[in-house]
């Protein structure tokens, strides 16, 4: 089989997997979209469900998929492959010129690969991280503007390491063109960025569009991109194929609207809507931040993504990663595989020693959930409207597990009567410094986090701690190496006793500031 010529047989075998998976689909379909549960139209099939909560077909795609699912993010890694440089659009948001190893950015790599060198990088890397699953293709142009180097790198693959998924993630401009050949290498995930469904709107987006060897502007631009977007996006999930939608929020420009493109995306059965912030620091000097754009606020962030959850469940967990990523979401390991070092190396793939791997880590999950359910229970019957934030550093695993002044993020939980609900993440520059404390540091670290009423951590330093109390932000350690929602529960339920019983007052937390630019890789 070619790069671009699925052979006959492994054609029809993908329309018949594709058969089976749109009859698992209907099983949670509505009108194409995510299953709805109670008048509230929100989708029980999202990031945050569980092996209970989807048909067979759909939870063996998403259970070890890190983002496609919330829960599997804590427990297994993706890596990018940067093989596609060209791109057939021009986005305000985005500048491919610039690159830092210690920034995480879309359209951000330090080295472009040939399908050939990317196959041996996936190889090295899934031998060195068992619990790698996920192998995307997401630039740093658009995949399906390169598609001899993108279909070739995954038929290398697929012959390779067939047990890692495959994923790519495109503009959408030339999906529709390419979706039987998706279909036929086994691409079962497709992450399309829509911003907008209406092309008043596109055009303060997108500069121009490059297509059939023709520049569009303007309006038509904006338009010939919907179209070619939404058709791509029906023409996949009625094969069957899951289907995640990025949508970046920039205030005044989309905020609003975007609500009318999380209602066009589930319509056309989208699995999930992902709506990431605005990445618009004017040194990435993107047209955006240059020209002043600013970036939501973590309120305003979270604001939205409520209201669209009522239509279908969202991707809260994204780490807007580099087109070259490596590891769990959250930490970037690429510069342990560059090319020269792979190129160097013995690779091994023991496939064996993979699924060995992966099984005790889905021990440790199923172990999680049960200590989630086992806390969670002592909550019943407790009647309170207090919903609140809270911080948790964590290296992974579910787990409370990094030290205050380690952590490069923290994961954002709200509490409340129901249970702990991931809703997010903060980066922070490093507070310790070689060894020490660096205050100001500290103070973007408070900036991250001031919405939430605590900050869970496997230890914290004396200095730290006083000024996280003076800044109204309980630092708790005492559930070091715990797992977080267990956690979390626990300690929500000893704070409404206090509140209950007039120890304390429950007092609503301000605003937070989404870091851009935190550094990744530092040390």
């Amino acid at each position: 089989m070619t790069s671009l010529d699925v052979g006959t047989a492994e054609a029809a075998e993908g329309v018949s997997a594709a058969v089976a998976m749109g009859d698992a689909m209907q099983k949670i379909a509505e009108h194409k979209g995510c299953g709805t549960s109670g008048g509230s139209g929100k989708a029980s099939c999202g990031s945050g469900a569980g092996e209970g909560d989807l048909p067979t077909e759909i939870w063996e795609k998403v259970k070890n998929h890190p983002c496609y699912s919330e829960e599997a993010h804590h427990h297994y890694a993706r890596m990018h492959v940067a093989v596609a440089p060209a791109c057939n659009i021009q986005c305000n948001y985005c500048n491919r010129k610039y690159d830092c190893a210690n920034e995480s950015r879309p359209g951000v790599v330090s080295e472009k690969l040939t399908p050939e060198q990317a196959a041996k990088k996936v190889l090295a890397v899934a031998s060195t991280i068992p619990q790698m699953t996920v192998l995307g293709i997401a630039g740093p142009g658009d995949p399906l503007a390169n598609p001899e180097k993108t279909f070739k790198t995954f038929d290398l693959i697929s012959r390779t390491a067939p047990d890692i998924k495959l994923c790519l993630s495109t503009n959408g401009l030339a999906l529709p063109d390419h979706v039987d050949t998706i279909a036929g290498y086994n691409v079962d995930h497709v992450t399309i960025t829509i911003n907008m469904v209406d092309p008043e709107v596109g055009a303060k987006i997108y500069p121009w569009v490059f297509w059939k060897h023709k520049r569009y502007t303007g309006v038509e631009a904006a338009k010939l991109l919907t179209d070619r977007q939404l058709q791509g996006l029906e023409m996949l999930t009625e094969r069957g194929i899951l289907c995640k939608v990025n949508s970046v929020m920039i205030p005044g420009v989309n905020d609003k609207h975007l609500v009318e493109v999380n209602k066009a995306v589930k319509s056309r059965g989208a699995f999930l809507h992902n709506i990431m912030p605005l990445i618009s620091a004017p040194e990435h000097g993107t047209v955006f931040g240059l020209n002043g754009q600013r970036g939501p606020s973590a309120q305003e962030l979270k604001a939205l993504q409520d209201s669209c959850e009522g239509e279908m469940n969202m991707m809260r967990h994204c780490r807007q990663c580099r087109a070259d990523a490596v590891g769990l979401l959250g930490e970037d390991r690429s510069a342990e595989f560059t090319t020269e070092k792979i190129m160097a190396m013995e690779v091994d793939y023991d496939l064996e020693s993979r699924k060995a791997y992966q099984e005790k880590v889905e021990e440790e999950r199923v172990a999680k959930v049960a200590a989630k359910q086992e806390e969670l229970a002592t909550l019943a019957g407790a009647a309170s409207d207090i919903k609140l934030l809270i911080a948790v550093a964590t290296k992974g695993s579910g787990l409370i597990n990094e030290h205050f002044g380690h952590a490069k993020e923290f994961q954002v939980y709200e509490l409340s009567t129901s249970g702990a609900k991931f809703v997010g993440h903060r980066r922070v520059d490093l507070y310790c410094q070689g060894g020490y404390g660096d205050e100001d540091s500290l103070e973007t670290v408070i900036r991250a986090i001031n919405d939430c009423h605590a900050v869970f951590v496997a230890k914290i330093g004396g200095c730290p701690k006083n000024d996280l109390i003076k800044a109204g932000i309980e630092p708790v350690d005492q559930f070091a190496h715990e797992f977080i929602e267990k956690s979390a529960i626990a300690w929500f339920k000893a704070y409404l006793d206090k509140v209950n019983s007039g120890e304390i007052e429950h007092q609503e937390r301000g605003d937070a500031e989404i870091r851009q630019g935190a550094l990744i890789n530092a040390a």
